[in-house]
């Protein structure tokens, strides 16, 4: 048996991640913004979740698949955005749109990824989606557009949620900003990874990043491509404006992610986006931002039920997953997760992390007794239980009177 065979969860890939990385890089993966109390909030949202099961129910023909935009994926999440991938390991964004192939899910490929779309649609075909950060200079945005009407993809995510760059404090400390700066005892820290050293120098050092390589000067180095999106992103002038050139521009399914307010998700409807990505940036971004699963029933609620609703940021279990779709999520992304699976074992790491994720996931049905995804809903939650029973005792004691 192999040694990503023996991770039983994703925080087993988590530990083989760190061990294969130098801690400046393990850090950019893990940290957040400010005091990290982001981080906390994602988590603590899902573990104060309670589900309340019912039993002698028929669930022996479990079914996880689930239609979003029209297509049919074989779970209901997906492979969110996660940066510089290839940085953790050669070629790792490369794994995720051939394990989401094989597998069946969508990978919503980073905007600030290593490979580029191009590369990444030969591999995923119709299971890559591609994120557009906003550029100051507009004809990026425009470019990257028709770039992904030209490999055929049919579905572009729009972030909005980095208006300006976050104070990530684990980075500062350690060196990873633009210009990196390796201090002493950084390198001495990371020649105790020399797996990751060999193939990180083998491989020529920083991975060029392939989606903004076509707008750098012809010859340019993967710093100096690296250097042009820091000077490009983020763009404070950002507006609504932005989004409905895109809108226009762009045939396929539009997602606007990271709204978490209702207003904003009124708004971004009314444009016309084809549905919304409830997230905080994985904590990354305003460190004292809600959880998005806590935000997710006011985001429903404003939108009505017709428009998809996904949710990303803090997810690791399948139990997760599964409570994120009794609060009114249509699909969920994960990011850390296969970017742990990733980073620890290449393809065989992210298969082993998206498998790890669906049997959690038909586990936690068969345990609340919800043969299939429709069945999901908020009658499962605690809350909801509690709320119909005191309406129930209520009644009752008005009949009896």
């Amino acid at each position: 048996m192999g040694r990503i065979d023996k991770a039983i969860n994703i925080d087993d890939l988590k530990r083989m991640a760190r061990r294969r990385l130098p801690r400046i890089m393990f850090d950019f993966i893990e940290g957040g913004a400010d005091d990290e109390v982001g981080l906390n909030t994602n988590a603590n949202a899902f573990r104060n979740i309670r589900l309340v099961p019912r039993y002698y129910i028929d669930t022996s023909g479990r079914e996880q698949r689930t239609t979003l935009f029209g297509r049919t994926y074989a779970s209901p999440f997906g492979i969110a955005p996660t940066g510089m991938a290839g940085a953790f390991r050669q070629d790792a964004e490369l794994y995720l749109a051939q394990a989401a192939r094989e597998m069946d899910i969508p990978y919503l490929m980073s905007g600030a990824s290593n490979a580029s779309m191009e590369q990444g649609a030969k591999l995923a075909g119709k299971n890559l989606w591609y994120q557009i950060y906003g550029a100051r200079n507009r004809n990026v945005a425009a470019d990257l557009v028709k770039r992904a009407i030209d490999c055929g993809l049919t579905t572009i995510a729009v972030t909005c949620d980095v208006p300006v760059s976050s104070n990530r404090e684990r980075n500062r400390r350690n060196g990873f900003v633009r210009p990196l700066r390796m201090t002493l005892p950084t390198i001495l820290e990371a020649m105790l990874h020399p797996a990751w050293v060999i193939n990180y120098y083998r491989s020529g050092g920083l991975p060029m990043m392939g989606n903004w390589q076509p707008y750098a000067a012809a010859g340019a180095t993967p710093d100096q491509v690296a250097d042009l999106f820091a000077t490009q992103t983020p763009d404070p002038s950002q507006t609504w404006a932005e989004l409905e050139a895109i809108r226009n521009a762009w045939p396929g399914k539009l997602l606007l992610k990271g709204v978490m307010h209702p207003e904003d998700a009124r708004i971004a409807t009314g444009i016309g986006v084809d549905g919304l990505i409830v997230s905080n940036h994985g904590a990354r971004q305003l460190d004292m931002m809600p959880s998005p699963l806590d935000v997710l029933p006011m985001i429903r609620a404003a939108v009505g039920p017709d428009v998809p609703l996904l949710l990303d940021s803090g997810v690791r279990r399948g139990s997760d997953i599964v409570a994120a779709l009794c609060l009114g999520a249509d699909f969920v992304l994960t990011g850390r997760a296969t970017l742990y699976g990733a980073t620890a074992g290449g393809l065989a790491g992210v298969r082993k992390a998206v498998s790890i994720l669906q049997r959690e996931i038909d586990l936690v049905m068969g345990q609340l007794g919800a043969v299939n995804l429709a069945a999901l809903g908020p009658q499962f939650l605690v809350e909801t239980v509690r709320a119909e029973e005191e309406r129930r005792n209520s009644a009752a004691m008005v009949a009896r009177r």
